[in-house]
């Protein structure tokens, strides 16, 4: 019943990760307060991005929906994009996945407290994902409230458990998580790496629970990044002075790093042993 209730509810916030891009997109392009009023997240009516016809309750279940379309528009039959099924699909999937491999035991006041911050910072992260993937850009809109989410977790882990440590880990998490672009950011002048990626690093350091997790999380976004890039590069698709969007990379890091850090961990101290 449990995982029953986390695919429902992952599929619902992925319909509002695929909602809060379009969006947000739109009010950043948005030429008048009138238009940015229009597609306001809290009060904003869901429509058709082609016609903006008022969407029906019929029109937004996700996934049913879309497949009794035929993955088309009710009212103007125009194509809706594959991404809205597949995001929903997806973090239904990661909602799933993150209570199977969960690394704390949840019967735990504490770690159900956190394993609940979790699930909130996955919607951040998967309406993240999508929008470095279609925009190459990381929004403050999303960003900024993650960092909070992950703020208040830590906070709320302190103070359930009666010490500082989950504080002093979330600190140096955070800066080891953005002190290190932040650094790359300013030698560079930007060039190597985003102002977006900084404050998502940032972001993340505090999520993930430590600087050595932190540590981790880059190191393994860098590695995705390059079986990702050098492929590309071989087949002359990329040159070293293309830009492909890091966020998404990062976000990859994060979950494996969150559910799998400690058995990564383990296994390279026993290859060292």
């Amino acid at each position: 019943m449990i995982i029953v209730g986390l695919v429902i509810l992952g599929l619902a916030f992925g319909s509002f990760v695929n909602a809060l891009v379009w969006r947000i997109y739109k009010q950043e392009n948005a030429k008048s307060k009138n238009s940015r009023q229009k597609y306001s997240i809290s009060k904003g009516r869901s429509m058709c991005p082609h016609c903006g016809h008022r969407l029906a309750a019929k029109d937004l279940v996700p996934v049913i929906s879309w497949l009794s379309l035929r993955g088309k528009c009710r009212y103007c039959h125009k194509p809706i994009s594959r991404q809205y099924p597949l995001v929903e699909l997806s973090t239904a999937l990661l909602f799933v996945g993150s209570y199977l491999f969960w690394p704390e035991d949840l019967a735990a006041p504490v770690n159900l407290v956190i394993f609940i911050t979790w699930l909130i910072s996955l919607t951040g992260l998967a309406a993240l994902f999508v929008y470095d993937v279609k925009y190459m850009l990381l929004p403050n809109k999303i960003v900024f409230p993650l960092m909070a989410v992950a703020g208040a977790g830590v906070l709320v882990k302190a103070l359930l458990l009666g010490s500082v440590a989950p504080l002093t880990a979330g600190f140096f998490g955070l800066l080891v998580g953005g002190g290190i672009f932040y650094v790359l950011f300013q030698v560079s002048s930007g060039k190597w790496i985003g102002g977006g990626d900084v404050k998502l690093g940032f972001a993340l350091g505090i999520l993930v629970g430590g600087p050595l997790m932190a540590f981790i999380m880059l190191l393994l976004a860098s590695l995705l990044g390059s079986v990702f890039s050098l492929p590309l590069m071989l087949r002359k698709r990329l040159h070293a002075k293309s830009k492909i969007p890091f966020g998404p990379f990062l976000i990859a890091g994060t979950l494996i790093t969150k559910l799998f850090g400690a058995t990564v961990i383990d296994l390279y101290t026993n290859l060292l042993i």
